[in-house]
């Protein structure tokens, strides 16, 4: 007597709904805060003159993380009828179903308010740059419908961290805080299109906007240019501090990781292009690490 084999795979064991917010907020993957983290770090570092004390480095540290969570939150609602038809995200808790809109929601509801939270135990002038912060950052998922660069929306978004930190240490926001928001505006461009780059074939089927397919056949060149304004700025907003060699060291290191992103994405692949996305926050790090040790050394 011979047994059959059955036809179907077995259904994946269902998830907790623990697993399934953290899942949702990407906590497995913290590329997505650190290439926030850095950059406000590196603001209070500049807006204190040196370290900023523990008290705003516990506020800013987790206040972006908790952002960055609400954020992935909104954004995965907004898309969650074209998340189905890009092969990256159709396994997302919202798009598979696992999780409610109203439940999403909720999560990003609580996040938010926590992390307001946080701000309102700092300046009152932080407390109001909080509020357009999060007006951003319901309005970028909405972008890619209609605006060519949404990556620039999403710099907007991205950049109140370093309004926000500036205005906690100092209560008001100067001409090196702009210089540094603009720097980092075009770090987001950069690394942001690097990711766009990855969904490209899928976006255009459906009709989304990014960067990568309005740059189109000057993709890389653009990314290129990107990061080289990104390092001119932060050196021309930071250069009278005299933060000494540290500081050139960190930009050198940033400089050379820029130049292995090209090697990643040259040739438009999926997997560098992903790669270079996912290991973007080390550019961040090194300059923020050049910042900080030289503020420490001066």
């Amino acid at each position: 007597m011979t047994t059959s084999t059955p036809t179907h795979a077995a259904k994946p064991a269902p998830r907790s709904k623990i697993a399934l917010y953290l899942d949702l907020i990407r906590f497995n993957r913290p590329a997505g805060w650190l290439v926030l983290v850095w950059p406000t770090l590196a603001a209070l570092w500049v807006a204190g003159d040196g370290f900023p004390g523990w008290h705003l480095l516990v506020v800013f540290v987790l206040g972006t993380f908790l952002m960055r969570s609400a954020g992935c939150t909104i954004n995965d609602i907004a898309d969650r009828d074209f998340d189905k038809h890009v092969k990256r995200t159709t396994q997302r808790p919202i798009t598979s179903g696992q999780i409610s809109v109203k439940e999403a929601a909720m999560v990003g509801v609580v996040l938010t308010l926590v992390a307001f939270g946080l701000v309102l135990t700092t300046r009152w002038e932080a407390v109001a740059w909080s509020v357009p912060a999060v007006l951003f950052t319901i309005l970028y998922p909405f972008t890619k419908r209609f605006f060519a660069m949404p990556q620039a929306f999403l710099g907007i978004a991205f950049n109140f961290g370093i309004v926000i930190a500036f205005a906690a240490v100092t209560g008001s926001v100067g001409w090196t805080a702009w210089i540094l928001w603009l720097a980092n505006m075009f770090l987001v461009l950069a690394y942001d299109t690097e990711y766009a780059m990855v969904d490209r074939d899928d976006d255009l089927k459906i009709g989304m906007k990014t960067s990568a397919i309005t740059l189109g056949r000057f993709d890389v060149l653009g990314i290129m240019a990107f990061f080289v304004l990104c390092m001119a700025l932060t050196i021309w907003a930071l250069l009278p501090y005299g933060l000494g060699w540290p500081f050139w060291l960190g930009m050198a290191a940033a400089a050379a990781q820029v130049a292995w992103h090209f090697t990643l994405i040259k040739d438009r692949q999926r997997a560098g292009c992903f790669v270079a996305f996912s290991k973007s926050h080390y550019i961040g790090l090194t300059i923020f690490a050049g910042i900080a040790l030289g503020f420490g050394l001066r």
